[in-house]
């Protein structure tokens, strides 16, 4: 549950920071709002996804006649008919995973590869179908293994360089009173969004069309013209409403399906993945080995920090999860090295998922860091403000504002630190040991090239068009009251449409750079069409429009470290007889700059931290060693945070002003996780005296730490 804040607020201007309900949330609750997989088309035919089942080796042939017998089967795809594909490119987050470019070998590099495709008249005729095809494999020795003690792991870039050095560490570290040096575990963990990915393909007069759920129309137009080898202008891609991505809804297997079976039988071709399809096709965060290592003086002021961190990758693709993300912008130290490492597996590809690196990332390093105030023996808020950098500690860059003394100020204010005994294992309430712990947030505030068109019509209202996409997060409702102050009208008088590609390019809702590029573009377009409405411009009956693009404005924003900020508390109770860890009541306080619906804002945030209350406690997806795949690859056996699991959640916000942005837009999409899982941590040690280091915290952890120090 939540509270509403009694901290008096900046008064508002405008629609812009007042509390807005969605507005299409008429239709979503009564149905009306449909969905990818919801849209009706004449002649419609189904796909359904056949994988892989085993870990590693080859086709070796497929049963495909008496499958293509079967009522209402239209086609089977695979290696040996399906079109070919041109991978040869780098697209907007790179080169293209192969796990999406179906079907092209035969090879099987992981348990739940893409093996073939069949196409029925009905979902069901495609279902069964799919489930009677035979596979015969050639297979091989596969290896899941992930463990920091491997010899093969190696450097790598990713999104971010792969290594970042400064100083002499082993010197700073021997020199420094006080030493933390520890390792920290995270496990695989899933999106698992309500909404499955689907898809529909289909070819109108000559131009591909795909109705979809996805995270940025124009990203999924780019990776399928690259991959079909068309004009980026003969694709249009279509997503209105998304039931959830956090990081996952991008390219995927289903999408390329569709459009090589639609073009194969040259008709409207729709792919659904099975939710046990999702835990194979389309990402997941990889599991984390870090090792965090700081040195410190007497008084708690930092001479030298090393974090590293390896994860997984699949064998025919890299990606990297970033984890020391947060140690490069967040504390700084004569000494400063950082690294990310992989190690290539018998495993799917792994992807961004909400607060990608920073998530696991801030629990390795504030987990440290609360071990650092312990042995200082200083409170843990204020060994994190004695180590504020001036500028980044990487970069080298000036902070744009970093207001996060001034959550941690607030947040423990609010939270009753003050009245926090620092002794671990002292505070009980019958069977319950009581703790209370906290944690730093941070993630970067960054914005991508887009376009607007916003049109004046004849009836006094007006249209925007912009490719954003709306995941969830209420970007619709947020750029309605951004347009409506921009255009100085209220927002009842403006109808926005997203989720078209045919709008224009624009940023992908990822990274929590999606309302904040979209919103520049909005306010572009709206001063463009001020201008010439002031200049005594008529409006026609077709409407007067004007469009603006970013990209010049954006090259032009000074090079800063930007960022949100965020500061977590939380109070748990532990019972070491059961094992049991209830969350008690957790509190969030963060800078993310201009809040445009405080509604939807305080959402995101809450739904960010009851997601770090998932990952500190239940959130671990196992591989059997056996067959390489996850055990229970469903929401009955992928344990996430229920509400019973949810205490008392309060999320707010301070003051937070960049003069030199014109937006002034953060992102709150991602921070509200940051941290939470290290507060939640923290707490179970201030309860019960023993650390925790390796995520979820379960029961049978617990009992085991309590058996092994029997006084807590």
């Amino acid at each position: 549950m939540t509270t509403t804040p009694t901290r008096p607020r900046t008064p508002a201007r405008g629609s812009t920071g007042t509390a807005y309900t969605r507005v299409e949330g008429r239709e979503k609750v009564t149905g009306a709002a449909r969905y990818a997989g919801e849209i009706p088309f004449a002649d419609l035919a189904h796909g359904w996804l056949v994988l892989s089942t085993v870990a590693h080796g080859r086709i070796r042939s497929l049963d495909t006649d008496p499958v293509l017998a079967m009522p209402g089967v239209l086609a089977v795809l695979h290696h040996d008919n399906a079109p070919r594909l041109n991978t040869d490119y780098v697209g907007m987050l790179g080169k293209p995973d192969p796990t999406y470019a179906v079907f092209q070998n035969d090879r099987v590099p992981h348990l739940g590869w893409p093996v073939a495709l069949v196409v029925a008249e009905t979902p069901e005729q495609a279902r069964e179908a799919a489930e009677s095809l035979v596979v015969h494999y050639d297979q091989e020795p596969h290896d899941i293994d992930f463990s920091p003690a491997r010899t093969d792991t190696y450097p790598a870039d990713g999104h971010m360089p792969a290594v970042t050095q400064k100083g002499d560490l082993e010197a700073e570290l021997a020199a420094s009173a006080v030493v933390v040096d520890a390792e920290y575990t995270t496990p695989e963990e899933h999106h698992s969004m309500m909404e499955p990915h689907a898809a529909t393909a289909l070819w109108d007069g000559g131009r591909l069309e795909v109705v979809d759920s996805n995270q940025g129309a124009t990203w999924v137009v780019g990776e399928l013209a690259n991959l079909f080898s068309l004009d980026p202008a003969s694709v249009r891609v279509r997503s209105e409403h998304v039931g959830g991505g956090f990081g996952s809804k991008g390219v995927r297997a289903h999408q390329v399906a569709a459009v090589m079976a639609a073009t194969v039988l040259q008709r409207p071709v729709r792919v659904v993945m099975t939710r046990r399809q999702m835990f194979s096709l389309t990402g997941y965060r990889s599991p984390t080995a870090q090792r965090v290592r700081l040195g410190a003086d007497a008084d708690g002021r930092l001479r030298a920090l090393e974090h590293t961190s390896l994860n997984l990758t699949s064998q025919v693709h890299e990606f990297v999860e970033s984890s020391t993300a947060p140690s490069r912008v967040m504390y700084d130290a004569d000494a400063h090295h950082t690294a990310h490492r992989l190690v290539r597996l018998n495993v799917p590809t792994p992807t961004f998922m909400r607060a990608p690196g920073e998530a696991p990332g801030s629990f390795a390093l504030e987990s440290a860091l609360d071990e650092l105030a312990e042995k200082c023996g200083l409170d843990p808020i204020e060994l994190r403000l004695r180590n504020e950098p001036e500028r980044g500690p990487v970069s080298g860059l000036p902070f744009a504002g970093r207001n996060l003394a001034a959550c941690f100020r607030e947040g423990a204010r609010r939270f009753g630190w003050a009245e926090r005994d620092p002794r671990p294992g002292v505070r009980r309430e019958g069977r319950w040991l009581l703790g209370t712990g906290t944690a730093a947030a941070s993630f970067s505030a960054g914005a991508g090239p887009s376009t607007a068109t916003i049109t004046a019509e004849a009836d006094g209202t007006y249209t925007v068009r912009i490719a954003a996409a709306d995941i969830g997060t209420g970007a619709r409702t947020a750029l309605t009251l951004i347009a409506a102050d921009a255009l100085e009208a209220p927002p009842d008088r403006i109808r926005m449409r997203i989720g078209d590609s045919d709008f224009g390019p624009a940023m992908i809702a990822g990274g929590s750079t999606g309302t904040r590029s979209w919103a520049w573009a909005v306010r572009a377009a709206a001063a463009e069409l001020r201008e010439r409405l002031a200049l005594g411009a008529d409006i026609p009956p077709e409407g007067l429009s004007a469009r603006a693009d970013t990209t010049e404005a954006l090259g032009a924003l000074a090079n800063k470290e930007r960022h949100s900020y965020g500061a977590q508390f939380a109070e748990v109770a532990v019972d070491v007889t059961t094992g049991e860890v209830r969350v008690r009541r957790m509190l969030g306080i963060f800078a993310a700059g201009t809040i445009v619906n405080p509604l939807t804002a305080r959402s995101q945030l809450v739904g960010g931290m009851i997601w770090g209350i998932s990952m500190a406690l239940h959130e671990e997806a196992v591989r059997d060693r056996a067959t390489g795949g996850v055990y229970g690859p469903d929401l009955a056996g992928y344990h996430v945070a229920t509400h019973a699991d949810v205490p008392l959640v309060e999320a707010d916000w301070v003051d937070d002003h960049d003069p030199e942005d014109p937006v002034g837009i953060k992102g709150i999409g991602e921070v509200g996780i940051v941290g939470a899982a290290a507060a939640i941590a923290n707490a179970v040690w201030h309860a019960t005296g023993v650390r925790h280091r390796d995520l979820p915290i379960r029961p049978d952890r617990v009992l085991q730490a309590a058996a092994e120090v029997p006084h807590a």
